[in-house]
């Protein structure tokens, strides 16, 4: 007997017995639409945390620190461990590496404007030119380069001191109006505008010194989403020249001292590949610093989610495997004739197992089918109240793979619940069931 032949018995069977068909079908939908609906689930949980994490760990970024300068009482220990423009050129033409640049935390510097607007900024030197090629985009203004240019970030604009209020405590009127202009969070525009950066060097006889660097805000970055009443720390990008003069202001005023060491920030194009990377670039002799690990901790937590779902679905389909060996069983007892005909006429026990195998297949196929429409419905209505109740603009989607993986335990689950029918039917004498028919 041919392939076809037996898909043609097996679904003139299941014809037959449309009720039992039917409930052992519905049977297996629901143990693959369950497990469908749970790799599905992990699955697109994974792939928004991924994103979030993304956008606020930074998982494609590599922090490259100076690793083998170590001090060792009056000296340091070794020099191959600096940062330096070879090992750097030597990162960027690593495999996987979109971009490199240096970055060093500078300081806190306050700053005035317009001659009455005061403010606050945690200064960072950086390659400003590279800042887009990180992910940093602008609502205003372009990258800057120039040492007296300076990208400040969009929360910058808010919380600014009006200094003309101090006249008003000062002379005791308006208190209360003074504090509610204070509290109002309104936005003042400092793209173009000129800023006075004091910086905090040192005190001269128990007095505060402060040095201060004019620059010109070249742009001013986009507004984060998402960020209403916080928009974010304060922060403001300078030139690594000018980094470098407010570490020498500071140096000169408090004599001999150390200096803030610059890092290197590596854009990764996979966050997949950050781990290997990583790797490469500890060989030359730097210490490095990823988020690796928060993805790692976060796919073992996804991971015990899909176990659940995909265990439930498991046991589902345990059920209906036993509703489906115990349909065939009887379907066994009901055929004894036909069974005993077709060994009559030549059928060896191969054959009869085989036509009771695809038969059983077959069930698990249509069950199978009925599963993945039902995982689509399912998902069609999470995601309709995921978008109206929860307002939220994340849905749930379904892999191909994972319609592949709910076919396939679908089709296992007939198969391997047709065996025990199978032999059974196979065993069957055929004069025995022919006389009792």
């Amino acid at each position: 007997m041919k392939i076809r032949d037996y898909v043609v018995l097996g679904w003139d069977q299941l014809r037959r017995r449309m009720v039992v068909t039917a409930l052992c079908a519905m049977g297996i939908a629901i143990g693959s639409a369950a497990i469908i609906v749970a790799l599905a689930f992990g699955e697109s949980i994974t792939h928004y945390a991924r994103e979030q994490m993304n956008s606020f760990l930074k998982m494609d970024e590599i922090t490259a620190f100076p690793g083998a300068s170590v001090s060792q009482g009056s000296g340091t220990a070794g020099q191959g461990g600096d940062l330096t423009e070879q090992k750097i050129e030597l990162i960027r033409q690593l495999p996987n590496v979109r971009s490199a640049a240096l970055f060093r935390q500078v300081d806190y510097a306050n700053f005035i404007v317009d001659d009455t607007k005061r403010g606050s900024l945690q200064l960072i030197g950086a390659d400003v030119s590279k800042l887009e090629e990180f992910g940093f985009e602008l609502g205003q203004g372009a990258f800057s380069d120039q040492d007296n240019a300076i990208v400040i970030s969009y929360s910058a604009l808010y919380d600014l001191y009006d200094t003309r209020l101090e006249g008003l405590q000062a002379a005791g009127s308006g208190d209360a109006a003074a504090r509610d202009r204070r509290q109002e969070r309104i936005s003042y525009p400092l793209y173009q505008k000129q800023l006075t950066l004091s910086v905090y060097i040192g005190e001269n006889d128990g007095a505060a010194r402060f040095a201060e660097f004019p620059v010109r805000v070249a742009g001013v970055l986009q507004k984060p989403e998402g960020t209403e009443g916080y928009e974010g720390q304060k922060i403001g990008y300078v030139s690594l020249g000018l980094a470098d003069r407010i570490e020498r202001a500071k140096r000169d005023a408090n004599g001999a001292g150390g200096t803030v060491q610059p890092y290197l920030i590596v854009k990764v194009e996979d966050p997949s590949r950050v781990g290997e990377t990583e790797e490469l670039i500890r060989k030359l002799n730097l210490t490095t610093q990823s988020n690796v690990r928060y993805q790692e901790e976060t796919n073992s937590q996804f991971k015990i989610i899909r176990y659940i779902f995909g265990g439930a679905g498991l046991f589902i389909l345990f059920v209906a495997s036993i509703s489906i060996i115990v349909a065939m069983t009887m379907s066994t007892y009901q055929r004894r004739r036909q069974i005993g005909i077709m060994k009559v006429l030549g059928a060896n026990l191969a054959q009869i197992r085989n036509m009771f195998v695809v038969e059983s297949a077959l069930l698990g196929f249509i069950g199978g089918c009925v599963g993945i429409l039902f995982s689509y419905w399912v998902i069609w209505a999470i995601n309709i109240v995921l978008q109206r109740f929860a307002e939220s603009d994340e849905i749930l989607f379904i892999d191909p793979w994972i319609l592949a993986v709910g076919l396939f335990f679908a089709l296992l689950t007939g198969v391997l619940s047709g065996i025990y029918p199978a032999i059974k039917a196979s065993r069957t004498d055929a004069l025995t069931a022919i006389k009792r028919e």
